[in-house]
This record gives C-alpha cells, sequence and structure tokens, in this order.
C-alpha cells in the first residue's frame, strides 16, 4: 500500500502509549485494510483480536493479510449499538473472548467486552462525537482502554482547496453536501472534559508529522486519493474527475512547494486520546 509505513507511524505511537494491560479482548474499529490490526495484535499477542469495517473492499484485504484473525463488514454506530449492561456483565463473568491473538467465536458484535479499542484515523467521518464517545467506553471492560488518533487538518491548505474547489466549479450542485461531510473535532479541552465525564482517566495530546512526499504535489494528490479526496471525487463522471484532480494539482502545487530535491514536506497534524476505565 502506498505511503504504508507513513501512514502507520501515528498507530504506532499511539499504541506505544497505551501502559501495559492484560488484555484478553481487542478490536479495531474502521481497520481498512488491516495494517493497524496487525500492530495491534502484535502489542497484545495474548488478546482475541478483530477489526470491523465499511467498505467491502478493506475487509477483504484485511482477511488476506491476517487470515488467522476475525474482521467483519460492519457500520461503527450500529457496532456501538450494543448493551453496555451486557458488555459490563460479560466483563464481570469473564465471559469474553479466548487468546492466543484470534478473534472468539460469535459474532464480533454481540455483546463481549473489550479489553482495548483502537480507532485510528476513523472518528473524524463519525458524527456526534459527545454520543459515540461515551458508547465506546461503555463498551469497556474495566481496567481497558479506548486508543483513538484523528487527523486534525481540516484548516491545513490541502483540505481548504479540496472544498474550494467543490465551490468553484460545474461540479458545485454536486459537491455542495461533500464540502460539509466531515465535522470539524472538538477541542483538546473538549474531549477531555467528555471522557472524564464518563469515567476515564485521559491522556491528550496533539502531534504534527512531516511527510516528506517525493513527486511533488502529485504525490500530494496521491496522499489524499484514498482518504480525504474520496468524497470529493466520487459524485464526479470521468471528465469531471480528471478535470477536478488537475485543477487540484495545480492549487496544491501552489500551496506545498517542491524543496530542493523536488520533494514537498506535507505538514499533517493528528489529535491523539487515550481514555483508560
Amino acid at each position: 500500500m502506498t505511503f504504508e509505513d507513513e501512514r502507520t507511524r501515528p498507530v504506532r505511537d499511539l499504541l506505544a502509549a497505551l501502559p501495559a494491560i492484560e488484555a484478553r479482548n481487542a478490536i479495531d474499529i474502521g481497520c481498512g485494510p488491516g495494517n493497524s490490526t496487525e500492530l495491534l495484535a502484535a502489542r497484545f499477542p495474548g488478546a482475541a483480536v478483530s477489526g470491523i469495517d465499511t467498505s467491502r473492499d478493506m475487509i477483504a484485504a484485511a482477511r488476506t493479510r491476517l487470515p488467522g484473525l476475525r474482521f467483519e463488514l460492519e457500520d461503527i454506530n450500529r457496532w456501538i449499538g450494543g448493551s453496555a449492561t451486557a458488555d459490563r456483565e460479560a466483563a464481570a463473568t469473564g465471559g469474553t473472548a479466548t487468546g492466543g491473538g484470534r478473534a472468539a467465536g460469535g459474532a464480533i458484535s454481540d455483546g463481549a467486552a473489550f479489553d482495548v479499542i483502537l480507532a485510528n484515523a476513523v472518528l473524524q467521518w463519525v458524527p456526534d462525537h459527545v454520543k459515540v464517545f461515551p458508547a465506546l467506553v461503555a463498551k469497556l471492560a474495566p481496567g481497558g482502554a479506548l486508543a483513538m488518533q484523528m487527523p486534525d487538518n481540516l484548516e491545513e491548505p490541502a483540505h481548504r482547496l479540496m472544498r474550494e474547489l467543490a465551490a468553484d466549479g460545474p461540479w458545485a450542485a454536486k459537491l455542495a453536501a461533500v464540502r460539509f461531510a466531515r465535522p470539524a473535532l472538538g477541542s483538546a479541552n473538549w474531549y477531555y472534559e467528555l471522557l472524564r465525564a464518563a469515567g476515564c482517566k485521559v491522556d491528550i495530546w496533539r502531534t504534527t508529522y512531516y511527510h516528506a512526499l517525493s513527486g511533488g504535489a502529485a504525490a500530494v494528490v496521491e496522499w489524499f486519493m484514498g482518504s480525504g479526496l474520496r468524497p470529493f471525487i466520487a459524485p464526479l463522471d470521468g471528465a469531471e474527475r480528471t478535470d477536478f484532480l488537475a485543477r487540484y494539482q495545480s492549487a496544491v502545487a501552489r500551496a506545498y512547494p517542491a524543496m530542493s530535491d523536488g520533494s514537498v514536506l506535507l505538514p499533517f497534524p493528528r489529535l491523539f486520546i487515550v481514555g483508560l476505565v
């Protein structure tokens, strides 16, 4: 996968910040192709590790990459709709999962409590954090951890240019809703208070990664093709998509001048949150 090492570095840093947990049951929500799930399984080798995602292609890729783990096609909002009471009872009676790095029997969403819930670069797409975050905490077993990192880059030039271009072109009507599809994140203070009220000990920090991308503006476009650009180009037909991407690359070239070696330094801020119960 292109840029896998750069994209995986934040989740490596996130997992390294977790305390020693005797995890029996861990899940990667929004697991993508399984690169973050692989690190989760390595960090907690005695846990039953599973993953969910809304993309059939991503689930297929994760199953190919990690055939010994369980992956299911599932929406996060639907997944967190399980009974918090059942989760706590399962934890209290030890009814979670078997070890050995393999997922236990039964559906992933069948009410089991989790010792670790990992959400790597996914919850920025999920609205209503005031309800979602406490619901995730409620699915933790006592002593468990909710570990999240979210891109905090909506005001970076790369994202502002997407929105500006979407509003200024023949595709404006098609992309009117897309421009506001991803909500802005709350402040660090807001997330701290939210998780403290849910009963968590909270560790929160923000890191800006500077990714050196060889290939200039074209590399920046390629970086966002699998993430930020997807909702903008998905509604467009072939000619519109080609035109949109050409205009976007031209704007990116002006916003991110190439360095002496031809590469572009792409700043990428991310918000990290760990909630311990």
